[in-house]
């Protein structure tokens, strides 16, 4: 990020954490792994979606000079996109406490700012990190879709400079990203049903190669086929479709000795 006389030194920043193109890094703490374990097919594709919230905010919010936005999904943070390193221990921060602007704006569906941290009484904790980080005000806004909602919280180095204008301009910003998020998601899970519907085709065509195999072996139907691969696969603590490999690898022999 660049900075000039119409923006001030982002808090926390780091250049040396910027992309080549000088673009911000998204970031993940711990918090959101913690708490996920792995993410789902749909919620991979969050971060850049969320990478590219924060990216739109800190060039088009008047005097945002940072940003972070959250991927909530039934309560939890599941992603997480920062502008710069040090923003997501504000998060952190928020999500250990259970308070801070950006809780009280998931709760409310409002923007809820922090005109001057230094000054600021509701959120000791909050605050606190934030005056470490160079944080002196900020704005938090949330936006749902269903059982998921993204934050979008901006971050100023100065007091009361986050006011009506960069509200109206992170507004039509994180109902973007939501719209975003949704896109993403929509694809990941199309991609995981495409991607189930492929195995079970191939595990379907193993399967019937395998009955081939023992109709011609043993003359029974294909229904006889099928009962003694699932015989196998009760005894020996196999899959069918593991039994149905090793019975065309085998041409039916080795496997068939249990049969007869």
């Amino acid at each position: 990020m660049t900075t000039g006389p119409a923006r001030d030194r982002a808090p926390g920043h780091d250049p040396r954490r910027l992309a080549p193109d000088g673009r911000p890094l998204t970031s993940s703490p711990d918090l959101a792994r913690d708490r996920t374990g792995s993410l789902t097919a749909a919620e991979a594709s969050a971060p850049r979606s969320l990478n590219q919230l924060v990216a739109d905010a800190v060039r088009q919010v008047p005097a945002c000079s940072g940003a972070a936005a959250v991927l909530w999904r039934d309560g939890e943070p599941v992603a997480l996109a920062a502008s710069h390193p040090s923003l997501p221990e504000l998060i952190e921060a928020e999500v250990s406490s259970g308070r801070g602007p950006t809780l009280d704006a998931l709760r409310s569906g409002e923007p809820v700012g922090c005109p001057d941290t230094l000054r600021e009484d509701r959120w000791p904790q909050y605050a606190s990190v934030a005056l470490r980080q160079g944080v002196r005000c900020s704005l938090s806004l949330a936006d749902r879709s269903g059982a998921a909602a993204v934050c979008l919280s901006l971050f100023s180095a100065r007091p009361k400079m986050l006011g009506p204008d960069s509200v109206a301009v992170a507004e039509r910003l994180v109902a973007f990203g939501t719209a975003m998020v949704d896109v993403a998601a929509d694809y990941g899970e199309a991609r995981r049903a495409e991607h189930q519907l492929r195995d079970a085709a191939e595990s379907r065509a193993l399967v019937d190669q395998a009955k081939g195999v023992l109709i011609h072996a043993l003359g029974c139907s294909a229904d006889e086929a099928l009962q003694h691969m699932r015989q196998i696969s009760q005894a020996r603590n196999m899959k069918v479709t593991e039994v149905a490999a090793r019975i065309i690898d085998s041409r039916g022999g080795d496997v068939l000795k249990g049969l007869r």
